[in-house]
């Protein structure tokens, strides 16, 4: 790989390598080509499930389940979602989503009986997960503005609200969704299951990025889930945030692998492209933006790989993966920018990709935290001071 210049990819272990080039070669016979003609039409590509399930990566983290047994590295985990969204940010999230939201949402906050239930399914990819928490009315005041609410009725419990940028929303099987018990306010997960009553999601359209993601504005009219289906390890926000912790150093990954993808197609039409009888590659402002490029995302991935080995060392903390959120993401911004520069004019079509990788870039900037909301976790994290309001 072109942007591999310290070499991390031989981090991993032969067997974790393999499960890597396998994932790079499905992504390049099998999902780029479909790529740009979805990102178009704002459909995501329901040809690719059965395909996804014949690949072997779901469940990869979750020991027990999967296809992978024990679990795999977290390295490894954070290199997959990078090698996905290096092809596409949209195809990387409907992976995100299913594996690490709602899927972990299950293992990390369900009982044994809840996880053998769901996860072997979600593992196959025979049953696709969302996970709900976002509001139309609350971003990332979600923590102390969360309106949806549940209310016990005998084994059962009732749902009302509204949750909206819900990835994979239109056609999950099980999605997680998050409301506020009227009894205590304190904040509890539920596995709804599609086709339940009072459950209606509905897409967002005309979206500037992400747009093979079918992100759905969901409605929650008295859904009735049984006692059964809450997950029974999440009794406060304090635990819905353990597992965001986790899935936020996942979404840096993802904005290591756009920056990637922006990189090595800038750097591919750089050598291509011709002006004044040479290469634009021979100029040195051009180079001057392929090394900037180049250095961000070495520290990146510098920073990520260090993140892995310390949560699978067990000493990883909430401010860590805010630091790379807000670090990585700031970065790719700047890649995507520069990249899409060299091309010019070329640069604001769909033909060349790197249009794509620019107006994706934005959401990966804003979802799983601002960078703003996790400033302020770090900040805290280094002075003792909290600066929320």
């Amino acid at each position: 790989m072109a942007a591999d210049f310290y070499g991390y990819e031989a981090l991993l272990p032969e067997k974790e390598h393999k499960i890597l080039l396998k994932a790079r070669a499905f992504l390049r016979d099998e999902v780029e080509p479909l790529v740009n003609e979805n990102w178009a039409a704002g459909t995501f590509p329901q040809e690719l499930l059965p395909k996804f399930r014949n690949i072997g990566l779901g469940g990869l983290p979750y020991e027990g389940y999967g296809e992978h047994r024990p679990r795999t590295s977290s390295l490894l985990t954070g290199m997959l979602a990078m090698e996905m969204t290096r092809i596409d940010a949209s195809v990387a999230t409907f992976f995100g989503v299913h594996n690490g939201l709602a899927m972990y949402s299950i293992y990390a906050g369900g009982s044994q009986e809840q996880r053998d239930r769901w996860l072997p399914e979600m593992a196959t990819m025979d049953k696709i997960g969302a996970f709900a928490m976002t509001e139309p009315l609350g971003g990332s005041d979600v923590a102390a503005g969360m309106r949806t609410t549940a209310k016990r009725d005998g084994e059962s419990w009732v749902l009302n609200g509204a949750k909206r940028w819900i990835g994979n929303a239109t056609f999950a099987d099980y999605v997680v969704v998050w409301a506020r018990d009227v009894e205590d306010n304190n904040v509890r997960g539920f596995v709804v299951e599609k086709g339940t009553p009072g459950f209606s999601p509905v897409k967002i359209e005309n979206k500037i990025a992400f747009r093979i993601v079918e992100n759905a504005e969901i409605t929650l009219a008295g859904v009735r889930v049984p006692e059964a289906n809450r997950l029974q390890g999440v009794n406060s926000f304090r635990d819905v945030a353990n597992i965001l912790r986790a899935t936020r150093s996942g979404v840096a990954w993802q904005a290591l692998g756009l920056m990637i993808g922006a990189y090595e197609l800038a750097l591919g039409y750089a050598k291509e492209r011709k002006q004044f009888g040479r290469p634009i590659a021979r100029f040195q402002l051009v180079q001057d933006l392929l090394v900037k490029s180049l250095g961000n995302i070495t520290a990146s991935w510098g920073m990520l790989v260090q993140l892995a080995r310390r949560q699978d060392a067990g000493i990883f903390k909430e401010e860590h993966s805010a630091l790379a959120k807000a670090f990585v993401t700031s970065r790719m911004r700047e890649v995507v920018a520069w990249s899409r520069e060299i091309f010019g004019g070329n640069g604001i079509v769909l033909d060349y990709d790197i249009a794509r990788f620019f107006a994706d870039a934005e959401a990966i900037y804003s979802f799983e935290g601002t960078r703003e909301m996790n400033t302020l976790i770090v900040g805290k994290a280094i002075t003792g001071q909290s600066a929320f309001v």
